[in-house]
């Protein structure tokens, strides 16, 4: 799995959201700032986004973006399969993958299984709730008087 630039903004865009959630829309140049994105590129990412049912558009004056649904029913994993792909680190763990002759005796394969399950047991655990809470204790932590 390689998370490329699309991803990487899909994921900063939809934390983004999630950390308004409820709150106010998002218009697509605010966001591009604060995430530091081409706001074109940034567009086509939302576009995308809002095809796969994470993401929501109002037109307008006041219009903009808001997640299509809770925080905690978005993991990292359903957004980096939707823009980018498999998990999986070589293909050659997809079903019916026909590819090569060697597939069922191959020693990396099983190798290549673990790190395929032990990634997806990290992104499929991880909600955008669990990373709004983790940015407002990142919050906290930084605040501090004198």
């Amino acid at each position: 799995m390689k998370v490329t630039f699309k991803g990487d903004y899909a994921l900063k865009a939809l934390l983004d959201l999630a950390l308004h959630y409820n709150k106010e829309l998002v218009t697509a140049g605010d966001l591009a700032q604060r995430i530091n994105a081409p706001v074109k590129f940034l567009e086509q990412v939302l576009l995308d986004l809002k095809k796969g049912g994470f993401v929501e558009s109002r037109r307008g004056n006041i219009g903009g973006y808001l997640l299509s649904r809770a925080p905690a029913q978005i993991t990292i994993g359903d957004v980096i399969r939707f823009i980018e792909g498999p998990i999986e680190p070589i293909s050659c763990l997809e079903q019916h993958y026909k590819g090569c002759n060697d597939v069922y005796k191959c020693v990396f394969r099983p190798i290549w299984q673990q790190v395929a399950q032990a990634t997806s047991d990290i992104v499929d655990k991880v909600t955008f709730e669990d990373l709004v809470n983790q940015a407002h204790l990142s919050k906290e932590t930084l605040s501090y008087q004198i």
